[in-house]
């Protein structure tokens, strides 16, 4: 059972890293400091796009309108941070 909790905290520290650098990376496209023209930017940018959207869009249709800045990411953090807490406290030291 703790091999499956391995994992688990595992995947969440990987999507974890996977929101981080879709934000990043939508604040270079933000400064056109990144060239969407480029197609191996293109593809990457598609496929965090396609990871983190499923999870980001019911979190932005609960929050209210807060004009450019969007807040999702980080409570989406929050969320996995706090999910992660729970395992390692709670859930792996009760596990044989």
């Amino acid at each position: 059972m703790r091999a499956i909790l391995d994992v688990v905290l595992l995947a969440l520290q990987l999507y974890t890293w996977i929101v981080i650098i879709q934000a990043v990376l939508s604040w270079l496209m933000a400064f056109n400091v990144v060239n969407m023209r480029n197609d191996a930017v293109r593809a990457i940018t598609n496929g965090l796009y396609q990871l983190t959207e499923p999870v980001l869009r019911p979190i932005r249709n609960v929050l209210p309108n807060l004009g450019g800045i969007d807040v999702s990411p980080v409570i989406l953090l929050l969320g996995i941070f706090f999910i992660e807490n729970i395992i390692q406290r709670y859930i792996y030291p009760n596990v044989f």
